[in-house]
């Protein structure tokens, strides 16, 4: 390669020029740099796509879906008068249970695309939660996955979170990705394209959610805290606010299996992840984890005996 002293004047600073900006992006999205070594286990590959009423029914907004011809891809949107939301037709005791998802780019403060597990309508005010949400942004700034675990919340409404935010290693608006849930006995395993990137494991009854909990997709306004704590809510001039959904997949022990059903296995052993997974996963956290609860000295440890 030609050094710069052998170019032209003008050369020689444009390659600068581009060297410069090239080492910048780096340093303003370093974990976009690099792709996640691989897991070595694809529990995706396990289950087939659902058509969305195989396996789930709407239950909000109607008005604000469309579902594919083929039945298995649904668009949800948000504006100034609704969101939108679906529900699975069964409640579980454990699974797996995936979408693909793509969000939209843009201006989308406030906004939260989310896929989760919950029983909130089986125990309001005390109820159990696992979710997986993409929280909205504003233009220049990236989108943040929040996986978070609620157990038993109080019946005077307060609710103990256990969040764990990422700042994907890709753009999520720019093509669909798989996020997946696996809830068995002894462990919580989000995944990103079957990457693990977060286990949340059982150290007591009273901080890991064992009663039956539906899954859920939904679209909805979170302008009081999810882009930067409240400071950017959701401006409808840029309405409507539009998420997809597609590759839905479940699998596990429905409430009215038979006892002998076993849970989806979380790694190729059944239950502890290889070193190949374990490998990911702290890639994952190392480059593109931003908040932990455990490490918040805000926050009252009390309330968390599992850190």
């Amino acid at each position: 390669m030609a050094k710069p002293g052998d170019l032209p004047v003008q050369q020689a600073a444009a390659l600068i020029l581009a060297c410069t900006l090239a080492l910048l992006m780096l340093q303003l999205h370093p974990c976009r740099a690099q792709q996640p070594p691989s897991p070595g286990y694809y529990p995706s590959a396990k289950l087939r796509s659902l058509a969305f009423s195989e396996g789930y029914q709407t239950l909000w907004g109607s008005q604000h879906q469309t579902l594919s011809p083929d039945g298995k891809s649904l668009t949800l949107w948000m504006d100034r008068s609704s969101g939108s939301g679906f529900k699975s037709s069964r409640a579980y005791r454990n699974g797996y249970f995936g979408a693909s998802v793509r969000v939209q780019p843009g201006y989308t403060a406030g906004v939260n695309t989310a896929f989760y597990l919950s029983n909130t309508e089986e125990y309001p005010g005390h109820h159990d939660e696992i979710d997986m949400e993409l929280l909205g942004t504003v233009p220049g700034e990236p989108y943040t996955l929040q996986t978070n675990v609620y157990v038993r919340g109080s019946g005077d409404g307060t609710i103990v979170g256990r969040e764990m935010r990422f700042h994907l290693w890709f753009d999520p608006t720019a093509d669909f990705h798989h996020y997946a849930i696996i809830w068995n006995p002894d462990q919580i395993l989000f995944l990103v394209d079957d990457v693990p990137i977060r286990r949340y494991e059982r150290k007591t009854e009273a901080t890991f959610p064992d009663r039956e909990m539906w899954a859920y997709g939904s679209i909805w306004d979170a302008s009081d805290w999810a882009t930067d704590g409240g400071r950017y809510r959701a401006d409808y001039r840029y309405q409507p606010f539009v998420s997809r959904f597609t590759d839905l997949k479940i699998g596990g022990c429905a409430t009215d299996a038979s006892g002998g059903c076993q849970p989806v296995a979380a790694s190729p052993s059944g239950s502890a992840l290889s070193q190949q997974q374990v490998a990911a996963m702290r890639w994952a956290q190392q480059n593109s984890m931003v908040y932990y609860y455990c490490q918040d000295s805000s926050r009252d440890r009390t309330l968390y005996p599992e850190c």
